[in-house]
């Protein structure tokens, strides 16, 4: 379900999933290039990085990436995807559309999206997934294409050979025949994945250059971003001057190139984090209702996926009261209320517990 976005210009249209970050749909504006032959869209870009002759499109010299113990979040709520699936079927009456699928990890959003009848590209940076996508793949006949890449290291600027997992966008393009449209016309394809927390702002500010100088996937037409994002960094992308702590340059060249759209706020919990090996993380256990100077809402956010605006209204307290303002009795219904509700809950302990039964 979308959800309004208060404070943001006219023009702005924000489609974006939130919550371990913000799911955010990032449209390009179809104006900018409007009238503007494809051959001379290239004009800011005073690099444009070839691949190397020795560089097969399938059969690439093994590499791996400089941080191996870097680990990547991947959608592991078969409910969080059929969510996704649904808002973006709601949001693009094309139900087959191509759509670009960033580091898939166990193919939880690929089957639901296959299941839709979407045609899939999906781009794996971690060597570990692969077989289980190529297994997958086999299984729809020619829905799913599965390719090891990253897409955030797609085009990179620096010169010199280009190793696997980062990929050219032409050669990848070309190889599955996807042609280039005038961004006058409907978008040629969708982006879909969770931007890497840790290179988030870099990664923001490449797609950036990408866009105004109509580079990398964005030679090819206004392609559209439906990417998680997190709170921070989306609550920059929107600011506007009445928000001076936040709006900064960031946030008027995203707003003036694209059209942002918010789509679905979802907690951590419903993310796995996994390790190059393909190892699932544990997430460090929360120790909620131990912070006194947190409100009420703030601890029942740590027990996502709860529905703390529901269990407040079932106990008739307020959001904003403080933990020290409950009584013993309060406690006991506030637990009671949560353990009788339908959502799963990760209590105080929960991972420890997980690790003591394994």
């Amino acid at each position: 379900m979308s959800v309004p976005v208060a404070g943001l210009p006219p023009r702005l249209a924000l489609s974006a999933l939130v919550g371990a970050g913000r799911f955010c749909v990032l449209g390009s504006g179809a104006v900018r290039w409007r009238g503007v032959r494809a051959a001379h869209r290239r004009g800011l870009s005073d690099l444009h990085p070839q691949l190397m002759p020795c560089q097969g499109f399938r059969d690439s010299p093994s590499w791996l990436p400089k941080y191996r113990s870097e680990s990547k979040s991947y959608i592991t709520s078969p409910k969080l995807a059929t969510t996704l699936v649904r808002i973006l079927k709601k949001e693009k009456k094309n139900a087959d559309s191509l759509i670009l699928e960033c580091n898939p990890g166990p193919g939880i959003l690929t089957q639901a999206l296959l299941q839709s009848k979407a045609k899939v590209i999906a781009l794996e940076s971690n060597r570990a997934f692969l077989p289980h996508l190529e297994s997958l793949r086999e299984t729809v006949n020619g829905k799913l294409e599965v390719v090891y890449c990253d897409f955030f290291k797609m085009d990179p600027r620096n010169s010199g050979i280009v190793k696997p997992p980062i990929m050219i966008s032409e050669t990848l393009f070309r190889h599955f025949g996807i042609k280039a449209v005038p961004w006058s016309e409907d978008t040629p394809l969708r982006v879909i994945g969770i931007f890497p927390s840790k290179n988030e702002k870099k990664i923001l500010w490449k797609l950036l250059y990408d866009i105004y100088s109509s580079t990398s996937v964005y030679s090819y037409g206004r392609v559209e971003l439906n990417m998680f994002i997190t709170e921070r960094e989306y609550e920059k992308l929107v600011a506007s001057p009445q928000n001076p702590h936040l709006y900064q340059a960031l946030s008027v060249l995203w707003q003036v190139a694209c059209k942002i759209k918010l789509l679905h706020v979802e907690p951590w919990s419903s993310f796995g984090v996994y390790s190059q090996s393909g190892r699932q993380k544990k997430r460090k256990s929360k120790q909620c209702f131990m912070k006194r100077n947190f409100k009420l809402m703030d601890h029942l956010q740590l027990l996502s996926p709860v529905n703390a605006t529901a269990i407040l209204k079932q106990i008739g307290k307020h959001g904003d009261m403080k933990i020290t303002d409950l009584y013993p009795q309060d406690f006991k219904r506030l637990f009671e209320t949560i353990e009788c509700s339908r959502e799963s809950c990760r209590w105080l302990f929960d991972d420890c517990i997980e690790e003591m039964i394994m």
